[in-house]
């Protein structure tokens, strides 16, 4: 008597080869569109859609915990001001300029301008998912790459030039990088550069704007003296942040598997460890300094080994996500110093632990990629890093990497350039205004009700005093002026 279970009578779809007679997967009227893919799949990378959408107000948060109390919410407002713009622009033309399927090597066409054909042909970046779940999917990895990026505002950036540098920088920015990286067709996919969820596309290309958006607005008012030494005004913010971060990166690293596989519960497993290591080692870093466990510091460390395990996650064993926790974490702290060589107030060291931290993901994934660890999908099939003796990889990733960091930072100081040439869309706030705040000036609302009462008492001086301090000065820096 055999043992095997009689299937028969279960009520399950069964798959059958995708058929490519049209652009679009066939008429929904005739066919059964669904029969192409695995439901465990698509029903993955939409929860992993909703979790990299859940980072974007992290990234709000956290950056508006170490802003300022009288420009906290321009920065919330900032991040999820993104989300609008750019799913606009993605559905407009920005997917189609990224993940066209007939691209060239460094931008696609316009054939699904519109989302026009876009719908259950298989997807440039699987045949496991269809066109229209890797569009939305997607669209959410251009969101918060936008979100990342306008940190450089912080402070003294009008928010009306802003909207347009959002919609134009993904055009002119973003989707070459992203067709270039993922795109079959882009010259470092072709390659062989390794860049599993966004080292170069997302953090080095949004830390390279950052800092390029915080030279062409100048220093704030006061950069250098002791106005401007101040800590975080609200360090529970960054905490949610944080929290949202971090679980959000388990869509934004597992789901780049675009299937429900061992590859992503991989991805998933390496995401969490380098980010508690990372999160211990820059606490360490600054205990060894202040003698004090720094929430900002841990909290900092944390998003440093995110951003560095990013582009390995799909490729590297677990225990290599130790060494991209320590080495990521450790490298993003001190390069919280270079803003300081290169004279940039670049107040919310963007660049220092996305773009810094981005490369470095990048060269170590050249390190510890792994050909069984890309195979747990079933099908991936690469030659490795060093671990695999494959030792010009090194060199691929290296080429990507300095190749997306100078396309970003030139092309972002030359759109902003011609932004400021527009009139009304000047880039900089007055100083009366930044004195005022961006909340009060731009908004009109505050993250706190009590600032406007506090401000008609001791007539607008204490936006003088709230404070914020970058990651690296969560120690060092005199404390703010508490309000009753």
């Amino acid at each position: 008597m055999s043992n095997t279970p009689d299937l028969s009578a279960l009520n399950y779809t069964v798959l059958v080869p995708y058929n490519g007679t049209t652009d679009t997967g066939g008429d929904s009227m005739e066919v059964d569109l669904n029969v192409f893919y695995n439901a465990a799949d698509i029903a993955w990378v939409l929860i992993s859609t909703a979790l990299v959408l859940l980072m974007i107000p992290g990234v709000g948060f956290f950056y508006s915990g170490l802003a300022r109390r009288k420009s906290a919410l321009s920065l919330i407002w900032l991040s999820i001001m993104a989300v609008g713009v750019v799913s606009f622009q993605w559905f407009f033309w920005g997917y189609s300029l990224a993940f066209s399927h007939t691209a060239g090597k460094y931008i696609g066409n316009l054939e699904n301008f519109g989302f026009k054909g876009v719908l259950a042909q298989p997807s440039v970046g699987s045949s496991k998912v269809p066109d229209l779940l890797f569009a939305i999917f997607q669209g959410m990895f251009a969101c918060i790459t936008v979100a990342l990026a306008v940190g450089g505002v912080a402070e003294r950036g009008r928010m009306a030039p802003c909207i347009v540098f959002m919609f134009v920088w993904t055009t002119i920015i973003y989707d070459p990088i992203a067709c270039w990286t993922w795109n079959s067709s882009g010259w470092v996919y072709q390659l062989g550069g390794l860049d599993f969820a966004g080292g170069t596309p997302v953090h080095i290309a949004s830390g390279a704007a950052a800092l390029a958006y915080s030279l062409m607005l100048g220093k704030r008012r006061g950069h250098g003296t002791h106005e401007l030494n101040y800590r975080p005004h609200n360090v529970t913010h960054v905490v949610i942040g944080t929290v949202f971060l971090w679980v959000g990166w388990f869509g934004f690293n597992a789901g780049s598997a675009l299937s429900a596989n061992l590859r992503a519960v991989m991805a998933a497993v390496v995401t969490n460890l380098a980010a508690a290591v990372g999160g211990v080692t820059w606490c360490l870093l600054d205990y060894r300094l202040e003698r004090k466990f720094s929430t900002v510091g841990f909290c900092s460390g944390v998003i440093s080994g995110l951003v560095a395990i990013t582009p390995g996650s799909g490729f590297v064993p677990p225990w290599a996500a130790v060494i991209f926790g320590v080495v990521g974490a450790t490298t993003c702290n001190y390069a919280t110093k270079l803003k300081y060589v290169m004279r940039i107030d670049e107040s919310l060291d963007v660049f220092a632990v996305h773009g810094v931290g981005g490369l470095v993901g990048n060269l170590l994934t050249g390190l510890f990629a792994a050909d069984y660890i890309a195979r747990l999908d079933g099908s991936s099939s690469i030659s490795g890093g060093w671990l695999n003796k494959n030792y010009i990889q090194l060199a691929y990733q290296l080429a990507d990497s300095v190749t997306g960091m100078a396309y970003s930072f030139v092309g972002s100081c030359l759109i902003l350039f011609l932004i400021n040439l527009i009139p009304g869309l000047r880039l900089r706030s007055s100083e009366e205004d930044e004195i005022l705040g961006i909340d009060d000036v731009e908004i009109g609302e505050f993250a706190y009700d009590y600032v406007e009462v506090t401000r008609d008492v001791i007539d607008g001086v204490e936006g003088e005093f709230c404070g914020h301090g970058s990651r690296a000065g969560s120690a060092g820096s005199t404390g703010e002026k508490q309000l009753p």
